[in-house]
């Protein structure tokens, strides 16, 4: 038989209960005031889980008690998946009712460096659901286009290459200005005067940008890669470069063959001279700057071998035995990648 407890421990007990009631109800009815936060909610989660990632992301403070109160209004149940933006501190209810209705839930949208205009849309149809004819016709907005200076169909280049938090259901023009405004935003004062110095305006910086982008795998490269097409730019040659090819031909191939440089097109850098009409990726602030600050070298040619580096000539002759040794090269990890593919078979 247990012990009847003495009168002060039930006061005690009873006054426990109370504020454990007190704190609920203001934990349910309060407002967060604190920064934005992450909180993904996995598919099929339970409110375990939850509230559990509620409680690491400081939404809320008392995860067993949300538990037992989303159980008390019958909203455990129905909860949408996905990634939401919540202010830490945020009230049950609130966060409750936004777990319900999907209120808050955001999409993650990362485009990476160098990623063409192609993969963009892509991504910006996986992502947000959005039709890819409106995705398409937000890339051609003519007002964008007007804004920016920018003599090409496309915003291709211009859609600057960041992670991008949109609510849910942004549309696809919505996303494009997103980008774009994030671009102009990156775009220095600085930059718009240093073009007169270097006399391009600012989409052939763009270009000539994303063809750093594409060629680049090593960093300090950008700006001795740069200064390679400057010399070639104002020596009237040819910039022959792959990247260019790839775009014209509309698909990444993992060597331009020799047919390939016969594709017709303004964008084929191996038969029209100059730099292509516009951009073709969007390329990072290290590439813009590279373009924008050429490295003062006397290079010419350069040619990329299997590790990512590239070797640079000053004349002919000194290129074509580079350009052989890195055929070599690739053709050895050619063989050594087939090697490893049979092995894992």
């Amino acid at each position: 038989m247990r012990p009847a407890c003495k009168p002060s421990s039930r006061r005690f007990a009873l006054r426990r209960v109370a504020c454990g009631v007190v704190a609920a109800c203001l934990a349910a009815c309060g407002a967060g005031s604190g920064p934005n936060v992450r909180v993904t909610i996995p598919a099929g989660a339970s409110m375990r889980v939850v509230a559990d990632s509620l409680s690491h992301a400081h939404v809320i403070s008392f995860a067993r008690g949300f538990r037992v109160y989303a159980s008390l209004r019958g909203a455990d149940r129905g909860i949408r998946a996905g990634t939401y933006l919540f202010h830490r501190g945020s009230s049950w209810n609130y966060v409750l009712d936004a777990l319900k209705a999907g209120k808050g839930l955001v999409h993650i949208v990362t485009i990476p460096e160098g990623f063409s205009l192609a993969q963009i849309e892509t991504s910006l149809e996986t992502k947000l659901g959005a039709p890819a004819d409106s995705v398409t016709a937000a890339a051609r907005d003519t007002a964008l286009l007007h804004a920016l200076d920018v003599p090409t169909p496309t915003l291709e280049g211009y859609l600057f290459p960041d992670t991008y938090v949109f609510p849910d259901g942004t549309r696809a023009r919505g996303a494009i200005a997103a980008m774009v405004r994030r671009f102009e935003q990156v775009w220095k004062p600085e930059w718009t005067a240093r073009l007169d110095t270097i006399h391009l305006t600012r989409n052939e910086v763009m270009t000539l940008a994303s063809l750093v982008e594409k060629e680049a795998r090593i960093p300090q490269e950008r700006p001795v890669i740069a200064g390679v097409y400057m010399n070639r730019l104002r020596a009237g040659d040819l910039l022959q470069a792959d990247p260019t090819v790839q775009y014209a031909l509309g698909k990444h191939v993992a060597r331009v063959l020799y047919k390939d440089l016969e594709v017709e097109s303004p964008y084929n850098t191996y038969k029209h001279k100059g730099l292509p009409p516009g951009p073709i990726a969007s390329p990072g602030k290290p590439s813009i700057e590279a373009a924008l600050y050429p490295a003062n070298v006397p290079y010419k040619y350069f040619v990329a071998f299997p590790d990512g580096h590239h070797e640079f000539r000053t004349d002919l002759a000194a290129h074509e035995r580079a350009v052989t040794e890195a055929r070599r090269a690739w053709d050895s990890a050619d063989v050594a990648r087939r090697a490893d593919t049979l092995r894992s078979r």
